[in-house]
């Protein structure tokens, strides 16, 4: 007897144990909005051949899941309204409350669009104002794959309030605030995005393999487990130091970088003021040295002297002629340093400064004028060249979003695609300006990825053009990664459904993360208005459309101009233009308002054959608008080969 009910046990709880809970996708939860006027895809998983009965406002749906235990079905169509409920039932119940039916909106890319209500300008005022039931936001926990996953991580929808908002993604919020007062339907956000991270690791393994710009590459890539891509990582970062300095970093003859008698001449040079992960150091954090030669005349030697060194980032150790003037550790704080009398002499004095990159962007940062030696009442300017070694290379304990391609497309895209969704809101492109030219191929590459993925036509993909920012004082003189990255932007726009938001009036010139997030979020509505709801408003600035030289002036022509254009400047100057004639040499250009037309010269150039308008990193000058308030977008009439035309993508 006491067997047979041991028997009995065992067999009741095999049972038991054969029945797989009716589970739903992360992305499902309470107080998610579900997009209205299209079938509404649910799936999940269960035990095999389990039935699942589906029931949602006046909606009921039977489905079995399949020998794998996986099920997916479609509910009708349904307008925006809610809260609603559902409900799953197979072995368990699950209840979920206060759905909505709107128009869900994807929000991905790097920090800026990872930047949240918290950081924006008025931050405290706009969380305060911010309680509507109707704007939902989901965050998608970050994470990696080297393979496509079913599922993101657990997380949950919240709707906006003055406890929640401070999370949302802050363009995200902006746009979806605009949207709801215009059109009083509720807005949901899947906030999925990682700061610093590319492009390629947004796309799709095949996306890669089936383009022309990445092809070969991917199908000569093998997959690799997470623990061979750290392997990977670290040997690239040694392959790549050992290629600019011909050989491995050594910490011992580091030792001795800082003296004056070290020689330097052999030694590479990066452009300084810039971050070295968009020169020659990418992905490399650790101490790097750098130095730079300087000559003083004999009324300068042994004079006090303070120097300046603008931002670095993050912490650093400074020796002038191998005396020690001061040392910070912190990240984006000005050093200015005081050299004692008697350090200074005439001819040659040396200058190393020693940086140590915890994570992110390395090197000096800032405007060009703020490095400088300030010696005797005269200053030294220091920008430009400087020689540089790599000591340590900061060991990798996990690999990261740009170890390989694909890594956040399989972690934080793939999982979600049976989601019916609105379009999506896109702000990256910083991580991507060394690599400005290959852009042109690599963005249209990701939008038409997941179109193709998504398998909902060609929903409206909107994103931000980069704004302005002092990265490395690119300009039309030495070259500028930014610019070429904001043309390779621009020239998506040949991509149907598509649109962009033009910010280069709110960037800042020290800081990459542009705290008014409120106007981005609502240019990026204006186009949502137009192009996705119908509007008949005004949504973007004034677009070159062509030039006309007469003599030593040239005439531009603009679309988009609205009601007019108009210089925001109160003596009506334009800043920004820019020409050159057949010797590729531009000049700062005067330029003025013809009615509908741009009129540019500059005395330097006779006869004209380019014009540029807003060609730098740092383009926050410029002041051509239209009069709903949109800024002109930047451009070139040449294409003059630029800065980043043989710099390609190489997955590790």
């Amino acid at each position: 007897m006491m067997k047979k009910t041991a028997l009995l046990l065992v067999a009741s709880l095999m049972s038991t144990f054969s029945f797989a809970t009716v589970r739903l996708p992360n992305i499902f939860g309470n107080n998610m909005v579900l997009q209205r006027d299209k079938p509404i895809p649910i799936w999940g998983w269960a035990d095999k051949n389990e039935k699942i009965t589906i029931q949602f406002h006046q909606q009921i749906k039977t489905i079995r899941a399949d020998k794998n235990g996986q099920w997916k079905t479609s509910l009708d169509p349904e307008k925006a309204g809610g809260p609603y409920t559902l409900t799953v039932k197979g072995s368990n119940i699950i209840t979920l409350q206060e759905i909505l039916m709107g128009d869900v909106w994807i929000c991905s890319g790097q920090s800026n669009m990872e930047f949240h209500v918290n950081g924006v300008i008025n931050a405290e005022k706009e969380k305060a104002q911010s309680a509507n039931p109707a704007i939902r936001h989901f965050y998608l926990p970050k994470d990696i794959s080297n393979i496509p996953k079913t599922d993101v991580l657990k997380s949950a929808w919240m709707a906006a309030n003055p406890e929640t908002t401070g999370d949302f993604t802050a363009v995200g919020y902006f746009f979806a605030k605009a949207l709801n007062e215009q059109l009083h339907v509720p807005i949901g956000l899947i906030h999925t995005s990682w700061g610093g991270t590319i492009a390629e690791t947004w796309i799709s393994r095949e996306g890669l393999a089936g383009s022309e710009t990445f092809g070969e590459l991917i199908k000569n890539t093998p997959v690799l487990n997470l623990d061979s891509l750290v392997t990977a990582s670290r040997n690239q970062q040694f392959k790549t130091v050992q290629s600019l300095q011909n050989g491995l970093p050594d910490s011992a003859m580091a030792a001795s970088w800082y003296t004056e008698n070290t020689t330097d001449q052999s030694w590479p040079q990066l452009k300084v003021p810039g971050a070295w992960e968009q020169q020659q150091l990418p992905d490399i954090d650790g101490i790097v040295w750098f130095r730079k030669n300087i000559q003083l005349s004999e009324a300068d030697a042994g004079k006090a002297a303070t120097l300046y060194l603008g931002h670095i980032d993050d912490n650093d150790i400074t020796y002038v002629n191998g005396t020690k003037v001061g040392s910070t550790h912190a990240y984006n704080t000005p050093r200015v340093y005081q050299i004692p009398a008697g350090v200074l002499k005439t001819g040659k004095n040396v200058i190393a400064v020693s940086i140590e990159d915890t994570g992110g962007n390395g090197g000096f940062s800032g405007p060009e004028d703020q490095l400088q030696l300030l010696v005797n009442n005269h200053q030294v300017p220091l920008s430009g060249d400087w020689a540089f070694q790599v000591a340590i290379i900061k060991p990798t304990a996990n690999v990261g979003p740009n170890s390989s391609s694909s890594l956040l497309y399989n972690a934080m895209i793939h999982p979600i695609l049976p989601l019916a969704i609105k379009g999506v809101l896109w702000y990256q492109g910083e991580s991507n300006a060394s690599r400005a030219y290959q852009y042109r191929q690599t963005f249209p590459l990701l939008i038409n990825d997941w179109r193709k993925l998504w398998q909902q036509g060609d929903f409206p993909f909107y994103f931000v053009q980069l704004a302005s920012y002092n990265a490395t004082n690119g300009n039309s003189k030495n070259g500028s990664s930014w610019a070429e990255l904001r043309e390779a932007q621009t020239q998506t726009l040949r991509i149907p459904n598509t649109g962009m938001a033009v910010i280069t009036d709110i960037g800042e010139t020290n800081d990459i993360h542009p705290k008014n997030k409120q106007e981005v979020g609502k240019r990026l509505a204006a186009i949502a208005l137009h192009d996705t709801y119908g509007q008949n408003n005004v949504y973007a600035g004034p677009v070159y459309q062509s030039m006309q030289v007469n003599g030593n002036k040239v005439t531009i022509h603009f679309s988009n101009i609205g009601s007019g254009l108009v210089v925001h400047d109160k003596y009506g100057y334009i800043r920004g233009f820019e020409v050159a004639g057949a010797d590729q040499q531009f000049h700062y250009a005067q330029a003025y308002v013809d009615g509908d037309q741009v009129i540019v010269f500059s005395m330097a150039v006779d006869a004209p054959v380019a014009v540029r308008y807003g060609w730098a990193d740092d383009n926050i000058e410029d002041n051509l608008f239209n009069k709903e308030g949109f800024p002109a977008g930047p451009f070139r009439t040449d294409s003059w080969k630029g800065i980043t035309e043989n710099i390609k993508y190489s997955v590790r």
